[in-house]
């Protein structure tokens, strides 16, 4: 899968799995291709309903450390980090602020892109913001579901994936744990619901000469009805860690959740050229035409 093609796929993935939590359905899983949604700041999302009464705003940040060995018998350390700003007022409507960096040419002109996004159950309307067109892309939705390619993109699909992991925790090639626990954030210990999966990759499934195990952690706050920590740690990606900080709970400004007056609204989603230029930046790699 080239570039251009992967880092779309990451962001749609993305869009999509923020819209359908308001929809009432679990978040989607990690991308087929192994890169996590933390690393796009999307972890930082409620799972399974609106959440009201329960604002906050925090930061969140996503690192990813890759070993990799080379054809002369070194190794070399690719490291990526990903910083959001996440923000819920008490009517459930929230905002995610992804800054990218570390990916293609971003990494090596030094440059950032931001991706805004709006999920707004108040109004039925889910929004992704670019800011460098003054351009609002609006899609609708509704509490129980929507049209057809909508209904299996935020439910069809995660009930799939759930079926699919009871069968391989019944087959022994996955492995679940849960506990209540603490975890700190920013000295401070915070109640959560631990989840530990651990998902074992037989020998010869892939090509691969041993066993390969990928675990996954979490740690969701019941108040807060978000997940506030988590780490993913697979052999052929690397570890990627994702972590909420600086948590005010306190009602965020109306403003975070509005429509600039002077941005044009069109319906539908953004399609693949706009991600295409948060994912590289149009000074490096021109995309087509909208």
């Amino acid at each position: 899968m080239n570039r251009r093609l992967w880092m779309s796929a990451v962001l749609s993935g993305a869009c999509i799995c923020s819209a359908g939590t308001v929809r009432g359905q679990e978040p989607l899983p990690p991308p087929p291709f192994g890169e996590p949604v933390e690393i796009l700041g999307f972890e930082g999302g409620h799972a399974g309903h609106n959440v009201k009464g329960a604002p906050y705003s925090a930061k969140a940040t996503s690192e990813t450390t890759q070993t990799l060995a080379l054809a002369d018998g070194t190794t070399t350390t690719i490291h990526r980090t990903t910083q959001s700003a996440l923000y819920r007022d008490s009517q459930g409507r929230s905002r995610r602020e992804v800054t990218l960096s570390g990916f293609g040419p971003l990494a090596a002109s030094g440059k950032t892109h931001t991706l805004v996004t709006i999920a707004d159950p108040v109004a039925g309307a889910h929004y992704v913001v670019d800011n460098e067109r003054r351009v609002v892309h609006k899609m609708s939705f509704q509490a129980h579901g929507g049209n057809a390619s909508g209904a299996m993109a935020a439910g069809a699909f995660p009930e799939k994936m759930k079926v699919r992991m009871h069968q391989e925790e019944a087959s022994g090639a996955v492995k679940k744990e849960s506990s209540s626990t603490q975890v700190t954030i920013n000295g401070v210990n915070v109640s959560a619901e631990y989840t530990r999966i651990t998902r074992t990759i037989p020998k010869d499934e892939i090509g691969n000469d041993r066993a390969i195990q990928v675990v996954s952690e979490r740690w969701y706050s019941p108040e807060l009805q978000i997940v506030v920590k988590s780490v993913r740690s697979d052999p052929r990606f690397g570890t990627t860690t994702y972590t909420v900080t600086n948590i005010q709970k306190a009602e965020p400004d109306a403003s975070l959740f509005t429509i600039p007056a002077d941005y044009a609204v069109k319906d539908g989603g953004p399609g693949p050229n706009m991600m295409y230029r948060h994912s590289f930046g149009k000074e490096v790699l021109p995309a087509p035409n909208d």
